[in-house]
């Protein structure tokens, strides 16, 4: 039963964090016109939410050496419910950088709590189990950007009440964690190589990810002549794409093998951005965000998921490799936010002029997984790769 418990949990910090997060995004360019930021100051500000995010991945790492990942994630889940309403009811463009800074850090506890959370327990169900935790993530995007377009008018400061939701989750019974000492952790060698291959897949989905999040809404309503209140179709599909590929993720990996997987959809996201750069018409972007939200749906998860398992190594003791696993996981989390960088700040920069030159950076480098599918690929005999036993059966 706490296995079970556990999963819903940490679902719904997954959830969370999409729901915040998509909810923000899609309201970019309400910010941007009630600040009157240009998009050179607002990919700044995005600079400094990011490089904070990724402060805060490392005050995760750090702070795992002695802490509980649950209890980390609570932390997280507070910093956001917190920065939320400070950045949405600011009287003052200096009180808004507050928030963006405070939910920024928050953004990064929780980021790498909950894979931290989610590599342990797809570890007690020994099969692939990433890609649905993900789904949760984009459900609570699509929930976001749902909520963004059925309410295009509400003021800003009305955003605040999605500060209650994490509070809520905080609440929830997370995976209990109990490393004790984490000195034999830290004399085992960390194989860096082949976990720094699988990162860089990761970099390139989330600067595609990021892209797609941070500035579709922005190039819908720049580009074209998009009514105001649909410039979140941007998100809105794409988030249903690749959460419905990230749900149904688990059974085609487990038939198909991570490298199909990813190869197929590295090609179909490149297409997809090829769409978007090309597009004549909104409705012809809005087409191509959908399809890239398919193409890119499962690299992320499948990143984290192989990081884990490389940095899980043979014959640990069961504290050490928790210790060790979590703080990689951490770590690894890094990549997320070079990635962020990439798609927020490299996009907005290069596509000054025009989004579509912005959107062509990673319609090229996300065919970058296609020689990198293969570290994906687990070592031969994996369990996750074969049937879970029968003693997770009740889990399920």
């Amino acid at each position: 039963m706490t296995i079970t418990r556990a999963r819903a949990a940490t679902s719904a910090a997954f959830l969370t964090q999409g729901l915040v997060f998509i909810s923000l995004t899609t309201r970019l360019p309400d910010f941007t016109d009630h600040w009157d930021v240009s998009e050179v100051q607002l990919s700044l500000l995005l600079l400094m939410m990011v490089l904070l995010a990724g402060v805060g991945s490392v005050v995760a790492e750090t702070l795992a050496k002695e802490h509980s990942s649950a209890t980390l994630l609570r932390i997280g889940l507070g910093l956001i419910a917190v920065g939320v309403p400070v950045a949405t009811v600011a009287p003052l463009l200096g009180v808004f950088t507050a928030g963006l800074a405070v939910y920024g850090v928050g953004l990064g506890v929780v980021d790498a709590s909950t894979n931290m959370q989610a590599v342990a327990l797809e570890h007690e169900y020994a099969r692939p189990i990433l890609p649905s935790f993900h789904g949760f993530w984009t459900l609570g995007g699509i929930i976001g950007a749902a909520i963004t377009l059925a309410t295009p008018d509400v003021p800003l400061p009305a955003v605040a009440a999605l500060a209650v939701v994490p509070l809520v989750v905080l609440l929830a019974p997370f995976l209990p964690r109990d490393h004790g000492t984490t000195e034999a952790a830290a004399a085992v060698a960390v194989p860096w190589r082949p976990i720094l291959l699988v990162g860089l897949g990761m970099v390139l989905f989330y600067m595609v990810d990021t892209a797609a999040a941070t500035w579709g809404p922005t190039y819908l309503d720049h580009t074209f002549p998009t009514p105001s209140g649909l410039v979140a179709l941007a998100t809105f599909p794409y988030l249903v794409a690749s959460g419905a590929l990230r749900l149904a993720g688990d059974g085609l990996v487990a038939r198909y093998g991570e490298v199909l997987v990813l190869r197929v959809g590295a090609v179909l996201a490149s297409v997809a951005l090829a769409v978007v750069v090309f597009a004549p018409t909104w409705q012809v972007a809005v087409l191509g965000f959908t399809l890239l939200g398919a193409g890119v749906a499962v690299i992320a998860p499948l990143s984290f998921s192989a990081a884990a398992r490389i940095a899980g190594g043979e014959g640990l003791e069961p504290a050490v490799r928790e210790a060790r696993v979590d703080a990689v996981i951490a770590r690894f989390n890094q990549f997320n936010y070079v990635g962020a960088l990439l798609g927020a700040v490299l996009t907005g920069l290069v596509g000054s002029g025009s989004l579509r030159v912005g959107f062509a950076v990673p319609m090229v480098l996300i065919l970058g997984i296609l020689p990198l599918a293969r570290a994906f690929a687990p070592a031969s005999g994996d369990g996750l790769s074969g049937p879970r036993p029968s003693g997770v059966e009740s889990a399920s």
